[in-house]
């Protein structure tokens, strides 16, 4: 109890006095997982749109299975997977992204896009079907019909965003293996507080989880009065 205390204490001297090192750490975590959750978003929502709406059944119930596989990945070995390709010695190690907020953003990427695409394909899935046989009938086109349809199905959308978020903002076993955990270049909310617990300075574990979880809760909170203002 006495730990927790001093974790709340610390926290709110760290954000009162702006800590630089924590503002760092903080930024970019934010940096990270937002471009991240961008990337996942433009591609997954659309993705996800197309095969939802897509009349093959046998293609769709494939890629269906291959998107729960994603969603359920252990984020660990999407690191080992993502170090291997960014090693020296791996096919795109030229790129020079390991141990850079790059490779954290790719990892990410991977992590979120499954949840985003599988999400988006269950909400158009869930559109009553004589929607399209109406919008076919005035004669819209493929491009209005699929908007259409994901007009209908965005609190279903936004509620795939907000699982992603959720699923990356807390994530550390990607990061830490391509990210490297380096002060000031790739430490991020979530390592550092593995790196506090590790040292035993839990006082400052705290104080980062607890800004961890307003950074969450504050995030989420905006994405929940933009899925409540779509239902309107």
């Amino acid at each position: 109890m006495d730990d927790i205390s001093r974790g709340l204490t610390h926290a709110l001297q760290l954000i009162v006095s702006a800590d630089p090192a924590v503002m760092q750490i903080i930024f970019l975590s934010l940096e990270v997982t937002g471009l991240a959750l961008v990337i996942s978003t433009l591609i997954g929502v659309p993705l996800g749109a197309i095969i939802g709406l897509s009349s093959r059944a046998r293609a769709r119930g494939f890629i269906t299975v291959l998107l729960y596989t994603g969603m359920g990945l252990p984020p660990v070995v999407v690191g080992l997977v993502v170090y291997l390709l960014l090693s020296r010695s791996g096919p795109i190690g030229a790129l020079g992204w390991l141990f850079t907020p790059a490779a954290m953003i790719a990892a990410q990427i991977i992590i979120a896009l499954p949840l985003v695409t599988g999400l988006t394909m269950a909400a158009v899935q869930s559109v009553d079907p004589n929607l399209r046989l109406q919008m076919r009938s005035l004669g819209a086109t493929r491009w209005q019909e699929t908007r259409a349809v994901l007009r209908e199905a965005r609190i279903g959308v936004i509620a795939a965003i907000v699982a992603a978020f959720g699923g990356i903002i807390s994530e550390v076993g990607a990061v830490m293996l391509v990210g490297g955990n380096i002060e000031g270049k790739t430490r991020v909310l979530t390592t550092a507080i593995v790196l506090d617990t590790r040292m035993g300075e839990f006082d400052a574990a705290i104080a980062l989880g607890i800004i961890l979880l307003a950074l969450a809760f504050v995030a989420n909170a905006a994405l929940f009065a933009l899925q409540r203002r779509a239902g309107d």
